[in-house]
């Protein structure tokens, strides 16, 4: 019987490398992609350091990214610190048969193609980028505070952001900000096949003890994941309920959620805790929730969150009464959606100059790329 050596080295093994801020749907559909192309990947993520000499400032910190990636449902490996312009050295260390990227130009800080070593190398594969969704396009829904990404609904603004000083987002929002410096709103629309690929389209085993948990989840971060970790050890299947954008938005105001419904479900669908999700669930926790996707042993909430339903009622009002009620500790206490905007809110300046910056590079790759194909195109003459 070979070795487990042997059989590991026979492995198709692939990278992936980038920054993962603000980890998103789009990021794991390229992760999920690249897994796709062979047996184990291994995904590099690189440090702060790199990303700000080679980009601009992070939203998120490094261990908060090493762990959102981490966390997705097709990485099998991560490398801390790997380095902005992908090095054969690197692959060889781990082995890696082939590095995988998106069909579009990624530079460093002097200009040149991060993949253009392992171009040479002949150990280089494309995949499909998603289009609508980037870091980018969220940092600047949130510089304009915009609520034109929602899916519509009948329900209305109730309160203000809660968490967030109101005198700070007024002058945050005056002033001069140039829209073209911050980019447009995309409008990303959910197809079947995605969410299918998404889905782990696993059901509970006969005696399996089914989970429930409730939320936007929006901006999906490491204390969602730590989170539905926990949750996930109080049973064998994990169900999750997202809110639709309109009870949201009346719950919390302001322009939440950042991210409309059907990019909140793709970035919890792609979390390995997660087992299968409620696309616009119910405020409250009703008898349909709990008995008609699949009967549900518990329900679990942040033990540090007293949420109130529009009608002023106690959301969880139901399974308490039948004691299938649990609170768990939030791991992350100082990492919520809101402490995220206040990042963004608290660096102003610093990421409109961001946004001009990845707008100005954009459009030269962009150029460059258009350049490429041109060439590409003359050859083939």
């Amino acid at each position: 019987m070979p070795s487990l050596l042997i059989w590991l080295d026979v492995l198709l093994r692939v990278w992936v490398d980038g920054c993962f801020d603000m980890m998103h749907f789009g990021h794991a559909n390229a992760l999920r992609q690249a897994r796709a192309m062979g047996d184990y990947l291994v995904v590099g993520v690189h440090s702060d350091i790199e990303v700000e000499k080679n980009k601009g400032p992070c939203v998120m910190k490094e261990d908060e990214r090493y762990a959102a990636v981490a966390a997705c449902k097709w990485v099998d490996e991560v490398v801390k610190d790997a380095p902005y312009v992908t090095a054969l050295e690197m692959l060889d260390e781990y082995n890696i048969d082939f590095v995988v990227h998106g069909d579009d130009i990624t530079t460093a800080a002097d200009g040149t193609d991060c993949y253009q070593i392992v171009k040479d190398a002949g150990r280089y594969q494309e995949c499909k980028r998603t289009v609508g969704i980037s870091t980018t396009e969220l940092v600047g829904r949130m510089l304009l505070l915009t609520r034109d990404h929602h899916i519509r609904g009948s329900r209305a603004v109730k309160s203000p952001i809660q968490g967030v000083d109101e005198a700070a987002i007024a002058n945050f929002s005056q002033g001069s900000m140039p829209v073209g410096t911050l980019t447009g709103i995309a409008h990303y629309l959910s197809t079947s096949k995605k969410i299918i690929q998404f889905s782990s389209g696993s059901e509970p085993k006969p005696g399996d003890r089914v989970v429930y948990v409730d939320g936007a989840f929006d901006l999906f971060h490491t204390g969602h994941i730590e989170f539905f970790k926990r949750a996930r050890e109080l049973g064998d299947y994990l169900l999750v309920g997202v809110h639709d954008d309109q009870t949201v938005n009346a719950i919390k105001g302001g322009n939440f959620p950042v991210m409309n419904l059907q990019e909140r479900v793709l970035g919890a669908l792609q979390c390995r805790y997660v087992d299968e999700v409620i696309i616009g669930a119910p405020y409250s926790v009703t008898k349909d929730v709990l008995e008609d996707v699949y009967h549900v042993d518990v329900v679990v909430h942040g033990a540090s969150d007293r949420p109130i339903d529009i009608d002023g009622r106690d959301p969880y009002e139901l399974p308490k009464q039948l004691g299938i009620y649990r609170e768990v500790e939030h791991p992350c206490l100082g990492l919520t959606t809101t402490a995220i905007i206040e990042r963004i809110i608290a660096n102003r300046h610093v990421y409109i100059e961001r946004q001009a910056r990845k707008a100005k590079k954009a459009l030269a790759e962009a150029e460059a790329e258009q350049r490429e194909k041109e060439v590409k195109a003359a050859c083939h003459v």
